[in-house]
């Protein structure tokens, strides 16, 4: 059987990137291919009503600008995210590859994945799916997708 949520996402997106978007699935589609993959069916509601939430926070234009701002995280955010993502979460919005409301809406993403635990290779596929959603977003999506892959190549040595 297969793993958790993000699991189930980070599939969807590896099989997004290779596809062609104009011929995407339609939900039921998605869901049956899920269920048929060995995903448990509570999971895959779970990612289904995930990758919405990150299309309507998407639509809202709840994305880019360049002003900076000071995050305060609540007691909630700081048990579900810890200080190591918290922090590479604020390093990679110095980096100029999140904006404010994109760090927004990545722990927004990040929180309605309930029952993970979360660390910064979580964090990263989340930024790396909510950057790709993002029209515009190509420069800062590449950047982040160097950073990802420079720093595995660099733990296999």
């Amino acid at each position: 059987m297969k793993e958790g949520v993000l699991d189930i996402l980070i599939d969807l997106f590896e099989d997004f990137l290779d596809a062609d978007l104009d011929s995407a699935p339609d939900r039921d589609s998605l869901r049956r291919e899920l269920e048929r993959a060995g995903y448990p069916e509570a999971d895959v509601e779970r990612a289904l009503c995930w990758i919405e939430g990150l299309a309507e926070a998407t639509g809202d234009g709840a994305v880019g600008g360049t002003q900076r701002t000071i995050r305060i995280f609540s007691g909630h955010e700081q048990i579900r995210l810890d200080t190591d993502v918290r922090g590479y979460l604020l390093h990679l919005e110095n980096l100029g590859i999140l904006s404010a409301a994109q760090r927004e809406l990545v722990i927004d993403r990040l929180l309605a994945l309930e029952g993970e635990d979360l660390d910064i290779a979580q964090l990263k596929w989340v930024v790396l799916m909510v950057l790709f959603s993002q029209p515009g977003e190509e420069v800062a999506y590449q950047r982040m997708e160097d950073l990802v892959f420079d720093e595995e190549r660099g733990a296999m040595h």
